[in-house]
């Protein structure tokens, strides 16, 4: 047996007529006029398609393009299809309508259906429309329409109560009802009259007049592994975080990400002070850093999160990552759980802003170490629409760092997103409370079939400086969204809990940052993913 889907051509009536009366001789027998067949393929032939078996035509789909406001919800069949002559069809229209889909009975156990709605589906993304509608019969419903009203019928359809052969297969193959239609096809007295309004989303459009300049679903991540050293000055630290940026940036990067608390070698001069004191004493350098990573964003064109730093204001020190996008603007977010240690020796306190951030390549969402330990956190940055996780992480031990990496990759699994995490390594005997560090960076994913088996995209040398460059793929996200095996977002209990922001959000700050001349750099080690 040899089965073909494909577009269909005029000289298949014959066998597209013999399988109409076929499939509707219960119904009276009516079928397609050779004259509607033929305009249909003259308007939008790539919108009509057809099932051969062994040289035999034997299953069809026909469909017009539409603009669905100029319908809305309530139409009738006759409406969509201008009393069947297609002048509704519309080249410019954002939504694929079905007007017809039949398989002859002899071949229905070969689900050559799901064969003609995939084709549609692949067409809809091709064109770029919002997706595919329909009105659909529900041929069983004159046997339940005593006991049951339409709404009820969906109802017990869709908890498979009750089998109805068009409702089912279109559920099965992911639409949605949108509402109940009444009157939509006179005379159809097997679904008295009714019909609903089935829609399937394409979660592939792309709004065309409301696109950012940066529309590919490939994102390129640059993760840094920082060797903690000593620097002879500040233009020595500054020269070397270019030196990363520059390298991401030779590979195309989207983003680079740097370690919690990566300034901290400059903390060296100050280590005959006090430890309170001394890291408000790094916080004076705070800024200028923050500058500087604004200007390296836009001199090489990548956006950069920018680990951590101490931030004093109103004489509360905070522990605060910088978001410098490659526009010039930037945002910072507050690390919103303290650790112990940082409580003990710092005096630091918490911020008080749980947001995504919109950037060129998507909205992305930052923590900072500890953060990554509490799954309510992250849960709200995913509800928001978060699609990339970033956690610039400082762990001394072995154990700290486990707690990072399998609280990070339980993050990418429960939001549906990817997670980077950078740290730092090495030591600084001269800096009290930074002496050792321990790290393995890495890119993590969701756990299903269109991602690594391990959920590791990419993954550091332990305790070695060097970076990586991982590509992630946003359009897995929606269909693992979409049609993953387990559906997590999506299956959440929300009529039992939630999690919400008790405390409103304050306004985000967005500024601007000149650019600089590039200092001299100094070679990494490099992990690429692809």
């Amino acid at each position: 047996m040899h089965i073909q889907t494909r577009n269909l051509k005029k000289e298949d009536y014959p066998d597209l007529k013999e399988a109409m009366i076929e499939v509707y001789s219960g119904i009276g027998g009516d079928y397609w006029e050779k004259s509607k067949i033929n305009k249909l393929l003259s308007l939008f032939p790539e919108g009509q398609f057809c099932v051969e078996v062994d040289g035999k035509v034997v299953a069809c789909a026909l469909a017009i393009l539409i603009k669905y406001d100029n319908f809305g919800d309530n139409h009738t069949y006759a409406e969509i299809t201008g009393n069947y002559t297609f002048k509704t069809h519309d080249e410019d229209g954002d939504y694929l309508y079905g007007i017809e889909v039949f398989v002859h009975p002899d071949f229905r156990d070969l689900r050559l259906g799901r064969r003609l709605y995939d084709a549609r589906k692949e067409l809809s993304e091709q064109l770029n429309l919002k997706g595919i509608l329909a009105g659909g019969r529900i041929p069983n419903y004159n046997k339940f329409a005593d006991e049951l009203s339409p709404r009820e019928y969906i109802a017990k359809v869709k908890q498979k109560e009750i089998y109805d052969p068009t409702l089912t297969f279109q559920l099965s193959n992911d639409f949605h009802v949108k509402k109940v239609l009444r009157g939509y096809l006179p005379g159809d007295s097997e679904s008295k009259e009714y019909a609903t309004l089935l829609e399937w989303n394409n979660i592939y459009y792309v709004d065309e007049k409301h696109k950012k300049p940066h529309t590919d679903s490939i994102i390129r991540l640059g993760v840094v592994q920082w060797q903690m050293r000593p620097f002879r000055n500040l233009q020595a630290f500054f020269d070397q975080v270019e030196f990363f940026v520059n390298a991401v940036s030779d590979y195309r990067a989207d983003f680079l990400l740097l370690p919690e608390f990566f300034n901290t070698p400059l903390m060296a001069d100050f280590n005959g002070l006090p430890e309170p004191v001394a890291i408000r004493k790094l916080a004076d350098y705070t800024e200028l850093v923050r500058q500087k990573l604004s200007e390296f964003a836009i001199s090489y064109n990548v956006n950069i999160v920018g680990g951590s730093m101490p931030l004093v204001e109103d004489g509360k020190l905070y522990n605060v990552a910088y978001l410098c996008r490659r526009d010039g603007s930037w945002e910072e977010y507050r690390k919103i759980h303290i650790t112990p240690n940082e409580v003990r020796h710092y005096g630091m306190v918490g911020g008080n802003e749980i947001r995504v951030f919109d950037t060129d390549c998507g909205k992305i969402g930052i923590v900072i170490c500890y953060d990554v330990e509490f799954p309510e956190l992250s849960r709200i940055l995913g509800s928001q629409g978060m699609q990339i996780l970033f956690v610039p992480f400082l762990t001394d031990t072995q154990n700290g760092y486990t707690r990072v990496r399998h609280c990070a990759q339980a993050r990418a699994i429960e939001n549906e997103c990817y997670v980077a995490i950078s740290g730092c390594v090495g030591n600084l005997p001269r800096v009290q409370n930074m002496d050792i560090n321990y790290a393995q960076s890495a890119v993590f994913t969701p756990s299903d079939f269109q991602f690594p088996t391990n959920a590791v995209k990419a993954e550091a040398t332990p305790n070695t400086e060097l970076m990586i460059i991982a590509d992630v793929d946003l359009s897995l996200l929606k269909e693992l969204h979409e049609y993953g095996s387990v559906q997590v977002v999506k299956d959440r209990r929300t009529d039992l809990y939630d999690v919400a922001v008790k405390k409103p959000a304050r306004k985000a700050l967005k500024k601007k940052s000149p650019r600089e001349d590039d200092p001299e750099m100094v070679p990494p080690v490099i992990v690429v993913a692809n």
